[in-house]
């Protein structure tokens, strides 16, 4: 049997990363590694993406950045979300859960 794919879902990436910098400011790894925690291995974020989609959020004003020393005292770009990151991140996650539950109600639908 196939490996079940374990791409994050196309289009939501970015809702994941502000949800994860919503609780604390982290370097990219630690963000990969916490979506994978979150999910229970249901997800894996493709490094390369990862890095992609936080340069776009930063130049979008969603996140800000700095350079840190990381618990193994390497530097590391530590992200942290902005006010209009919050903001974007309410207005994805009621996306978000709006498809999603007419996703539910299409597949529990009759004929």
């Amino acid at each position: 049997m196939d490996e079940p794919n374990t791409d994050v879902i196309q289009g939501t990436l970015d809702m994941l990363i502000l949800r994860t910098l919503s609780l604390r400011p982290m370097h990219a790894f630690g963000i990969g590694k916490r979506v994978e925690q979150i999910s229970r291995g249901v997800f894996k974020v493709n490094p390369g993406s990862l890095l992609t989609a936080l340069q776009r959020l930063e130049r979008a004003g969603s996140l800000d950045a700095e350079w840190r020393q990381t618990e193994n005292s390497r530097r590391a770009k530590f992200y942290s979300l902005t006010r209009a990151g919050r903001k974007e991140l309410g207005l994805k996650t009621e996306d978000w859960t709006r498809r999603a539950a007419a996703i539910a109600r299409l597949l529990k639908a009759d004929g």
